[in-house]
């Protein structure tokens, strides 16, 4: 065998057979997946640092809705309950009415008291025209006693003169004395009794303003009564669906016993519990995406509406005193109530309690950070000098 057939020849390994590498087709297909790789890698990283570390996710939360309880007013027995479990209803519709009898009878009560304080100052008003007729009798027996008296006066003034020359007797004038003296003592008495008849009026007036007083007193009593039988009906404050419903008809309510829920299903919206260390970049109004766990493939979207001004520790029923005991630091939540905007049917789905998966843009407040840090060492730098 010749030199040149020896060279000619494909290597080979040790066990016969031709290296894959040495196919220019196989190293073609190798340089296109390393730079594939290397494109995925350096768009992956741009993608990351432009887009998803300013994404924060958490599947803490749920899908809640301001639940409203209907509780009555006034205690009684349920006289009768229109509504079904979970069954949907209408702001102002009736839920639950408890036996109005009672109260019927008491604004009855009140109204006869209306009543009976009108009379009475209808009674009083009739003895004030009365007592008008009285102060003008004794005006007029006034003007009668004093012309009696002017006359008897005169005519004392008169005979005087006469009885000192000896013309008249002197007990004629005694007699004329006597008389006038009588008649000024009418006069007097005649006065007095005008005098009472005018007291009489205040009086009266004072009647009349106390049985007014008892009326307006009566009628609130009755704005209360009838009150208390408009509340017998107890009425959904909100348009939504009936829940938790544990009246029953024939029990005895007292006021203020939660009977039912009435849950607003066309205003949910999502509380979720972030880890403390997920808020610095987190702002009310950023986008957000909901995912929730019973429609897979369905996102919503929403907003952030407010953020909790305390952890939910701190709202528990036994906040922690980590002064008390051993201390071992765990990351806290805050809440994070996040509106969001659903289609009708998708809306028709969502029941209160629901989880879901949130993620939260906050590429809006990615230099906030570092004016956060640049304003906080100006702070420092001035408390310092």
């Amino acid at each position: 065998m010749s030199n040149d057939s020896v060279q000619l020849a494909p290597p080979e390994n040790e066990e016969g057979k031709t290296s894959p590498l040495q196919n220019p087709r196989v190293r073609r297909i190798l340089l296109i997946a390393v730079a594939v790789l290397l494109i995925g890698a350096v768009l992956g990283f741009l993608r990351y640092h432009l887009y998803g570390r300013f994404q924060q996710s958490t599947n803490d939360a749920y899908v809640q809705a301001d639940a409203v309880i209907a509780a009555p007013k006034v205690s009684g027995y349920v006289d009768q309950v229109f509504v079904i479990e979970n069954q949907a209803v209408k702001a102002g519709q009736p839920l639950v009415r408890i036996d109005p009898r009672d109260y019927r009878a008491q604004a009855a009560q009140f109204q006869a008291q209306i009543d009976v304080a009108s009379a009475n100052a209808a009674g009083v008003d009739a003895e004030m025209g009365e007592q008008q007729a009285a102060i003008a009798r004794a005006e007029a027996d006034v003007a009668a006693a004093a012309a009696d008296a002017a006359f008897a006066q005169a005519e004392y003034v008169r005979y005087q003169p006469l009885a000192e020359s000896g013309a008249e007797t002197r007990e004629k004038l005694s007699q004329l004395r006597n008389q006038a003296a009588l008649a000024n003592a009418k006069l007097s008495a005649a006065k007095a009794s005008l005098a009472s008849a005018q007291r009489r009026v205040g009086t009266l007036r004072a009647q009349v303003r106390q049985a007014q007083a008892q009326g307006e007193a009566a009628r609130a009593q009755l704005a209360a009564a009838s009150t208390n039988v408009e509340a017998t009906i107890v009425r959904a404050s909100v348009d939504g669906r009936i829940g938790d419903k544990t009246v029953r008809q024939g029990q005895f309510v007292q006021a203020g016993t939660r009977m039912m829920s009435v849950v607003p299903t066309r205003d949910v919206y999502i509380e979720a519990n972030f880890k403390e260390t997920q808020l610095g970049l987190m702002r009310v109004g950023q986008p957000v995406k909901v995912e929730v766990d019973a429609l897979p493939g369905v996102d919503i979207p929403g907003r952030i509406a407010s953020i909790s001004p305390g952890t939910g520790a701190q709202f528990s029923v036994l906040p922690p005193q980590n002064a008390t005991g051993n201390f071992t630091k765990i990351v806290q939540r805050v809440p994070i109530r996040i509106a969001i905007s659903p289609g009708p049917e998708t809306r028709a789905l969502l029941v209160p309690g629901m989880s879901v998966e949130v993620t939260v843009d906050t590429r809006s407040a990615k230099g906030a950070a570092d004016r956060v840090r640049e304003e906080q060492e100006r702070h420092n730098a001035r408390v310092v000098r």
